[in-house]
């Protein structure tokens, strides 16, 4: 019979990069207690890696040794796996929409869940919980837009969207003038503005 080591390795190696292992989803391989305690032993063998509280994650092997998937693809299998909406910080859509050039240092995620800190090798990526409006349109220009209007604030949002207006495809500022019923006082008057016939 396979150890439950070996079990719990072929059933991380059979998930796409980044997928967290999460204790209770190994459960039809053993019992709790003997799982955490092959989880703590594969993570101190350095087979795995411990991103957070009960979360684990496969470290990818590539020519040059090993090293911790992308956070990117790690917080796309947690938001699926637990039902959350998580998308990029205002800040990360701003630069991803060309509003500013500041690349932020830290991976910071916004999340329906609960705030929390994850550890991917050096980097940490930061969950921080937020407002539903902030999480409309995940995965859409538009939820961009609104997302990086929110980090830049009342102040530079007129002309943030001009800027996008010309970048933009039209349906997708017709999509953020959709949402305004959704969005904060301040931002709906913006993007009322700028698309009258939304």
């Amino acid at each position: 019979m396979q150890t439950l080591a070996k079990q719990v390795m072929e059933h991380a190696a059979g998930l796409p990069e980044g997928t967290p292992l999460i204790a209770k989803e190994l459960l039809h391989l053993g019992n709790r207690a003997a799982v955490d305690q092959v989880l703590s032993r594969l993570v101190q063998r350095g087979a795995l890696l411990r991103a957070g509280r009960g979360i684990y994650v496969l470290p990818v092997e590539s020519r040059f040794g090993s090293r911790a998937p992308s956070a990117a693809r790690m917080v796309e299998a947690l938001a699926s796996q637990r039902g959350e909406t998580i998308v990029p910080h205002g800040a990360s859509a701003a630069n991803a929409l060309g509003l500013t050039t500041q690349v932020p240092m830290r991976a910071v995620y916004l999340t329906s869940g609960p705030s929390r800190r994850l550890k991917l090798g050096a980097q940490t990526v930061e969950l921080r919980h937020a407002p539903v409006w902030q999480l409309i349109l995940p995965g859409r220009a538009a939820g961009d837009v609104v997302r990086a209007l929110a980090w830049l604030g009342p102040e530079k949002a007129g002309k943030a969207l001009r800027a996008l207006r010309a970048k933009l495809p039209p349906a997708e500022l017709k999509e953020v003038a959709s949402a305004r019923a959704r969005l904060p006082t301040w931002m709906a008057q913006e993007v009322s503005a700028l698309v009258p016939h939304g």
